[in-house]
């Protein structure tokens, strides 16, 4: 165990070349490896290092930006040189480097990235972890935009990427400061803010001016790498995200052995305000992946399952356990699963527990009036009636399923009745 503190707190050194070059047909692009003159957090030497280790301490890992090269594949132009975002953060940016960045800090923080670019309208901030999201949320303020985020689940935003698309202020640092964060990243730090952050010693501290542009990256393609255990690639054009605008939505119809099938309500404004937030969501989150979302926050996040119905089940679980924890520490300063410990010790009051629980139950977790989003079509009604006997009231799922009347059906069925749209599009993410 100790060796493996040791690890930690090792930049590892790495073996990568300092360029690399990929050539598509007559087509070059050239990528630069990135390397930071930072202070070791221990000993405060100056050291110039890339990544401080991949996923794992004992990974080497690099990173490149593209710095030469204009790609074309079937007539789409994907992303030049010169747009660099994370991989294109200088040492002035970092304002505090904290520890030496590793790959799952910038990960994080790119996939944020993804989500933010569709939420750009108005305050917005997520909250990352393992390149997936706890917690996202709209604001009247970005204060009150992290204050959701974080209370969306904040269990798992311990030791997160907070990224948020507006200055951050003194009073939205002082929310973050009283949490454990690796990164809090930001467009830009009004008077005051940093001091207060940078309180904390490891925190990396990200100035990232572009993302007041995040908005032009929605059309911009640019090409993933997946790399084979033996050594082979698949390459493949990043997705876009079809979904702009509530009219983008298809009505859910289907036909099925000769008879029509088709919603029966329509959304409401608020409901369409919900359903393209969360869609925006799914952009950045591990198939297989459903969510709940509600008044521009998401209530529970599942991802990377293996069947639909079942990772409905388990965001219900976790929207149910989620909202116990906020309640509790609401009320009593303290998470839910501290108090429990406790009450058992006889420290705390069962009977206040219990209130906790059956106020989560009664509440159905903040489902009530909630939409859910699912990355891909239902292939049974099942994944739909989960979420329907939890009160959401609204479904977005890309259709084109056998059963799609029967999702359909099970929406007209319910009491009271539940809208649904087809997105025409699925959104896996692997």
């Amino acid at each position: 165990m100790s060796d493996l503190k040791k690890m930690y707190k090792t930049i590892m050194s790495d073996n990568f070349p300092p360029e690399v070059t990929i050539t598509f047909g007559d087509q070059k692009l050239v990528y630069r490896k990135r390397a930071w003159k930072l202070a070791d957090e221990s000993t405060g030497e100056i050291i110039e290092k890339g990544l401080r280790y991949g996923e794992n301490p004992d990974q080497q890992a690099a990173m490149y930006q593209l710095v030469t090269g204009n790609l074309v594949l079937a007539g789409v132009k994907i992303l030049e040189a010169g747009n660099g975002l994370v991989s294109a953060i200088s040492e002035e940016q970092m304002i505090q480097a904290g520890k030496h960045p590793g790959k799952t800090n910038f990960t994080d923080l790119d996939n944020a990235l993804n989500i933010l670019k569709y939420l750009m309208d108005r305050p917005a901030a997520a909250i990352m972890k393992h390149n997936n999201p706890s917690g996202v949320a709209y604001g009247t303020t970005i204060g009150e935009a992290y204050e959701r985020a974080n209370m969306a689940d904040r269990i798992a935003a311990f030791g997160g990427c907070l990224t948020v698309n507006r200055p951050i202020d003194k009073q939205t640092a002082e929310m973050a400061n009283a949490n454990y964060l690796e990164v809090v990243a930001a467009p830009d730090f009004e008077e005051g803010a940093i001091a207060i952050l940078a309180k904390r010693k490891n925190l990396r501290i990200i100035k990232l001016e572009k993302l007041t542009e995040l908005a032009k990256y929605r059309d911009r393609s640019f090409v993933e790498f997946k790399a084979l255990i033996d050594g082979g690639l698949i390459i493949q054009q990043s997705q876009k995200n079809a979904i702009r605008k509530k009219e983008d939505f298809q009505e859910a119809k289907t036909v099925y052995k000769g008879k029509e099938y088709k919603i029966g309500r329509k959304p409401t404004d608020r409901e369409y305000e919900d359903m393209l937030f969360g869609w925006n969501v799914e952009q950045g989150i591990t198939s297989n992946s459903v969510i709940y979302v509600k008044d521009g926050v998401t209530v529970g996040i599942g991802t990377g399952e293996q069947d639909r119905v079942g990772v409905a089940e388990i965001a219900i679980f976790k929207a149910y356990t989620k909202y116990a924890d906020a309640l509790c520490f609401k009320k009593f300063g303290i998470p839910y699963k501290t108090f429990e410990l406790e009450a058992g010790q006889g420290k705390r009051d069962k009977g206040a527990l219990k209130e906790i629980d059956e106020q989560a139950r009664k509440d159905k977790g903040g489902l009530i009036g909630s939409t859910m989003i699912s990355d891909a079509f239902f292939p049974f009604r099942d994944g739909v009636d989960v979420g329907i006997k939890e009160g959401v009231a609204a479904i977005v799922q890309p259709g084109g399923s056998d059963r799609d009347f029967d999702a359909i059906t099970a929406c007209n069925e319910a009491n009271p009745q539940v809208t649904m749209v087809f997105t025409g599009q699925r959104v896996f993410k692997h």
